[in-house]
């Protein structure tokens, strides 16, 4: 005999606190577009909300028509038809911007990653965010193939 199906679980009301991750990474549903990303910046915690707001206009002021998402719990940054080429991700001490192409950026993010053509740039609090250069590395960014994920 099949067991009967489990009744689904209601959603919860809009105005739970989202669940934070290990690590303090907040938990937001797939979704694609602005309400979605500006969810996730919400949910940040503590000083790192201000932050992910900051990051989130300096991208929409250096690439107006980028595409937003939220995937595997992160912000994604890209452009139509040309794939991703940012991510955003808490941890506990600090954000970590993933610039995909970020070996091929002038000059190169200081982080470095397993990934070949990865770098990241990790903002801790209080941490002086260079917004000239972090403008100029998402428009770089923004006109290289980006990655389909």
């Amino acid at each position: 005999m099949a067991k009967a199906k489990s009744p689904k679980v209601a959603a919860k009301p809009s105005d739970a606190k989202p669940v934070l991750l290990s690590g303090g990474n907040p938990q937001i549903a797939k979704g694609y577009g602005n309400a979605s990303v500006q969810a996730y910046i919400a949910a940040m915690p503590g000083w790192k909300s201000d932050v992910g707001r900051r990051l989130d206009q300096l991208i929409m002021q250096a690439v107006p028509d980028v595409q937003k998402a939220v995937k595997w719990n992160s912000p994604f940054y890209g452009m139509e038809g040309e794939g991703w080429f940012l991510g955003i991700h808490c941890f506990t001490k600090y954000i970590k911007v993933a610039f995909f192409r970020g070996k091929s950026l002038e000059p190169v993010p200081p982080g470095e990653s397993k990934s070949k053509d990865t770098r990241y740039l990790n903002i801790h609090e209080g941490d002086p965010l260079d917004e000239a250069q972090f403008v100029s590395w998402v428009k770089q960014a923004s006109r290289l193939p980006g990655e389909r994920m």
